[in-house]
């Protein structure tokens, strides 16, 4: 009766194969850790980049803001919406603008 031939490969062979996919594995291994750390930090540095963006377009806003009330003509309306008057000027409280205003309203409406 003939020997039936293995179809295993020599031991050499098996050695080599098993020590690449060692090697590959290890390899893997080591790069996994700085590869996590990598993305997990670019994934931070989008979410500040974000965020300063945001805080920037908020800035320009309120310099914008304080610009616009820093203003002479600003501080004067808002000095008069206090209830500032200038020197010499005298103040007149006016009451009942909203009655007048819904009795002319209407009055115009129903001609």
């Amino acid at each position: 009766m003939p020997r039936k031939r293995s179809r295993r490969p020599p031991a050499g062979t098996l050695a080599r194969r098993w020590s690449v996919i060692a090697a590959v594995v290890i390899v893997a291994y080591l790069y996994y850790h700085p590869l996590r750390t990598y993305f997990a930090t670019r994934h931070e540095l989008d979410s500040v980049s974000t965020h300063v963006a945001q805080l920037a377009a908020q800035k320009r806003q309120l310099r914008e803001q304080l610009s616009a009330a820093s203003s002479t003509d600003s501080l004067a309306r808002q000095a008069r919406e206090l209830g500032y008057v200038r020197p010499g000027e005298q103040l007149f409280i006016v009451q009942g603008i909203d009655g007048w205003l819904r009795a002319h309203n209407t009055s115009a409406h129903g001609r």
